[in-house]
C-alpha cells in the first residue's frame, strides 16, 4: 500500500478589506466549514492558521521587515492536508467552503520528503 503525501495549501485571497458577515451569515459559514472538516478529517493534517502581518525576508546579505505585498493577491493562511495524489488532494480543497468567495483560490504543492 502506497503512503500518503502531504500538502501544503496556502490560501490566496484578494488584497482588499474583508467583509463584516451577519451573525446568521457567520453560522452559516462555520457550519458549512465544520461539515467540511469533518468529512475530510482523515485528510486534514494540520488546519494551520491565520499568517500575522509581521514577518521578516531573510537573505544571504540583508533581513528586511516584512512581510512584504507587492501583488494584487496575499497569502493569508495555510493548512496541511494527506492525500494519495495530487488529484485527491484537490477535491479535498475544491469542497472546501473557504473557495467559496471569487477572489480567493488556494494553491496545493506537495512537501517533498527525501
Amino acid at each position: 500500500m502506497m503512503s500518503n503525501k502531504q500538502y501544503m495549501c496556502l490560501l490566496r485571497s484578494g488584497s482588499g478589506g474583508c467583509e463584516q458577515l451577519s451573525a446568521s451569515d457567520m453560522e452559516v459559514m462555520y457550519a458549512k466549514f465544520n461539515a467540511w472538516q469533518t468529512k475530510f478529517a482523515d485528510n486534514i493534517v494540520d488546519m494551520g492558521g491565520k499568517l500575522g502581518s509581521e514577518g521578516a525576508v531573510v537573505n544571504r546579505d540583508e533581513v528586511k521587515d516584512g512581510p512584504f505585498i507587492e501583488v494584487k493577491e496575499i497569502v493569508g493562511g495555510y493548512m496541511l492536508i494527506s492525500a494519495s495524489d495530487l488529484a485527491e488532494a484537490t477535491e479535498v480543497i475544491k469542497a472546501s467552503p473557504m473557495v467559496e468567495k471569487a477572489d480567493t483560490s488556494i494553491e496545493l504543492r506537495e512537501i517533498s520528503k527525501p
